[in-house]
């Protein structure tokens, strides 16, 4: 097997200066190695040429040539034996270089005891390293209140007199040396008592570094009294003390980052002894190149056999994975499938051309790395030949048999045969085997769908190895009834019944439903009652309530009937059940003429409550209705009684008018019939109310009837049609019973020509 021990890694080269590129390689030789840079081959140079040991040389590195090339870009190397190719990682190579100073330190005034504060900023590769300079001097890194940070930054805290001065920075790299402008520091004043709230100057800033490396993370605050700096993570995960160092009063570093130390941080200054804080944050992201958890084995297998290789890598961001065959990238197809975002390569029904050395190459903005491993084919001499005559046969809807024939040649070392199971329809990845002993030449293969075709082929089996595949075969299986609905009974009345059913999604692909029914004593069917796959109910009426039904159900499709689901149902029981839970009810008679408009009931209501109010002064002043709303009743309570012919020729005198003139007032012109109101209230006592000696004169129940006429008229009460002031008189009949207990029997009242009765009794009502 070929590996590598050594690999080229990403470099800065300086100009005009040679650069080295190393790659060591271990396998059976003999091995070539050779380069590549930008995915192009190298050939050696007067610039550029191999080392004996496989290293590349380039004499003097160029950023940019006269032709427009330049030796910038990434290289790899390849080394090749019999066995295989393989290809190292990727180096980015680049050129030393620095940039002029896109921010200079800024002249500065600041009153004694306060901070200062100067940036320089330039960019390079590789990264420049800072140092300030104080009148032309180094800066004095020993003094506690002076601060250098890596990006050069320059911090003095608690500032004197003698801090004044001129400051600049130096820019130091490979590539050059650069000096910044000068900024000068004064020092004013002598140190202010005056309360200042806490303020921070700088916090920190957005950062994404590669692990290993330091984080700084600044934050600069000021205030009087002196701020209390303090640091946390945003998301309250601890920052830990492993690595955590405070540079000057309140910047953090973090050396040798990890992944766990991405997150945001919160810079916190707070004044002394008081919850007066202000916080800055910023966000730290760490990354870290590809590596391998697991990496790929190699492996030998037979031929027809299949080969899987797993390659595992983590990084932040997640790697992405490639595979590579013999150097070049790998082209899926049919039998080499990659699964689990690329991470699991499978080869199925491997055969000599197979044979190769592949690789797992992981890769994100972090770093690369690879992975190689060998698949060797085994092939034997004097293996069997493929298995002949395959043939299947249907037997049902789920199982269908496959027989063949031993092979022609080398049987005798045969120890068994494998039978290879897969959906037509299905990649090669979803086949499945059965083993069969030698001296079995047929498989009864069950557990199979529906309507569905499936391909087949046997394979013989030494212990040096398999035979080729046989043909392949191809049949489908049965197509499948539906299964039993469930079928749900319920009784509608006395002559009705209806089925219900699940719906057609749950029985499978079917065409309808067939739906029968007989009396149990019968032998004979009604019905087919053929039903739509979408239909999932069905009325059965004109019944006979007095027997027993038989209810059968069933789902049908081009197969032909499924099995069916059978409900008995007795609509007698019902009927009983349902007479003594809801017992006959005569106000219910002449439901259809006892209909009337919500407004009838809602006045015939209020003439209703309009009687309690006058039930209860009945009972306060006496039988004889002595009501104090009423006018003039005394005085025709104290008169003789009219005899009742004459009543009713010259009608009953109220407020001064006669009844029957009343009556013409009415708002629907229509007159109250006395015959109506002497059936509600009789003029002669019943025998019970004798016995208790209870009795009410007809004087008084039409001096009642009266009084509540004209209470009504005093609410403000329209007259109603003939109708609704029968209903009414219903409610007043029923509470004058209730006041004086001597409730004569009414009979019912009959429906007007033209207008409907209230729907309801008015004394249920009441």
């Amino acid at each position: 097997d070929l590996a590598f021990v050594v690999e080229p890694s990403d470099d800065i080269a300086v100009q005009e200066q040679p650069l080295i590129l190393y790659c060591q390689v271990e396998g059976i030789q003999p091995i070539t190695i050779t380069w590549r840079k930008n995915g192009a081959m190298i050939v050696d140079s007067e610039n550029a040429f191999m080392l004996a040991n496989g290293s590349l040389y380039v004499s003097r590195f160029q950023r940019l040539r006269g032709d427009g090339s330049s030796d910038e870009g990434e290289y790899d190397c390849m080394a090749q034996n019999h066995y295989g190719l393989v290809v190292s990682r990727k180096a980015k190579i680049q050129a030393a270089t620095m940039s002029d100073f896109h921010i200079h330190p800024q002249n500065a005034v600041v009153e004694e005891g306060g901070v200062a504060r100067f940036q320089c900023q330039i960019h390079g590769l590789p990264e420049p390293v800072i140092l300030w300079h104080k009148n032309s001097m180094p800066v004095n890194t020993d003094n506690e209140r002076y601060t250098l940070l890596p990006k050069g930054v320059l911090q003095i805290t608690g500032l004197r007199a003698e801090d004044s001065g001129i400051f600049h920075c130096v820019a130091t790299n490979i590539a050059n040396v650069k000096f910044s402008r000068e900024a000068r520091l004064t020092v004013s004043g002598s140190h202010s008592s005056v309360y200042k709230d806490p303020m921070i100057l700088v916090g920190p800033e957005n950062l994404t570094l590669t692990v290993h490396q330091t984080a700084v993370l600044e934050c600069i605050a000021t205030g009087n009294p002196r701020p209390i700096v303090s640091w946390s993570r945003l998301d309250g995960r601890p920052i830990g003390v492993e690595g955590i160092q405070v540079l000057g009063t309140g910047n953090l570093m973090i050396s040798d980052l990890t992944v766990q130390h991405s997150g945001i941080y919160v810079c916190a200054a707070n004044k002394p002894g008081t919850r007066v804080r202000r916080t800055a944050q910023g966000s730290l992201v760490v990354q870290a190149p590809a590596e391998f958890v697991q990496h790929p084995q190699s492996i030998s297998r037979p031929v027809g056999t299949t080969a899987i290789f797993t390659c595992v890598a983590q990084g932040e961001p997640p790697p992405q994975i490639t595979w590579l065959r013999n150097g070049q990238i790998l082209e899926t197809s049919d039998h080499i499938k990659l699964k689990n975002n690329n991470s699991t390569l499978s080869i199925y029904g491997i055969n000599q051309a197979d044979e190769a050395i592949y690789q797992c190459l992981a890769e994100n903005s972090a770093g690369s790395t690879q992975a190689s491993a060998r698949l060797t084919v085994l092939w034997a001499d004097g293996l069997p030949s493929p298995p002949q005559g395959v043939r299947a046969e249907t037997v049902s809807a789920t199982t269908i048999q496959v027989s063949w024939e031993k092979p022609l040649q080398n049987t005798k070392e045969i120890i068994g045969y494998v039978l290879h199971i897969r959906k037509a329809a299905d990649p090669v990845e979803m086949e499945y085997q059965e083993a069969v002993s030698k001296s079995t030449f047929q498989q009864l293969v069950t557990d199979l769908e529906p309507s569905t075709s499936y391909s087949f082929y046997i394979k013989a089996y030494t212990s040096r190895g398999a035979s080729k595949a046989s043909e392949v075969t191809v049949v489908s299986t049965l197509g499948e009834v539906p299964a039993m609905p469930s079928l749900f009974i319920k009784v509608i009345n006395s002559t009705t019944v209806q089925a219900t059913w699940e719906p057609s999604i749950k029985l499978g692909q079917h065409e309808g439903f067939k739906l029968y029914y007989r009396k149990v004593h019968l032998s004979q069917y009604t019905g087919p009652v053929l039903l739509a796959s979408n239909v999932t109910a069905y009325n059965i009426t004109h019944l006979d309530a007095s027997v027993v039904y038989e209810v059968k159900l069933l789902a049908y499709n081009q197969h032909g009937d499924g099995n069916s689901t059978v409900r008995f149902v007795s609509l007698r029981e019902t009927v009983e059940r349902t007479a003594v839970l809801n017992p006959p009810c005569d106000c219910m008679k002449d439901e259809q003429n006892n209909k009337t408009s919500t407004t009838g009931i809602i006045i015939g209501i209020h003439i209703g409550v309009t009687c309690i109010i006058f039930c209860i002064l009945f009972l306060m002043f006496g039988y004889r209705g002595r009501l104090l709303m009423c006018k003039n009743v005394q005085e025709q309570l104290s008169t003789p009684q009219i005899p009742r012919s004459q009543r009713s020729a010259t009608g009953l005198v109220l407020n001064g008018a006669t009844r029957r003139d009343r009556d013409h007032r009415d708002l629907n012109g229509k007159r109250l019939d006395m015959n109506e109101l002497e059936r509600l209230f009789p003029a002669s006592p019943s025998q019970e109310q004798q016995e208790k000696g209870i009795t009410v004169s007809p004087a008084g129940w039409e001096h009642t009837w009266l009084c509540i006429r004209e209470l009504s008229l005093s609410l403000h009460c329209p007259l109603l049609s003939l109708p609704s002031r029968l209903t009414a008189l219903k409610l007043v009949r029923a509470c004058v019973c209730v006041c004086v207990r001597a409730c004569p029997p009414s009979p019912p009242v009959p429906a007007s020509p033209t207008q409907p009765h209230m729907k309801h009794d008015a004394s249920l009502v009441l």
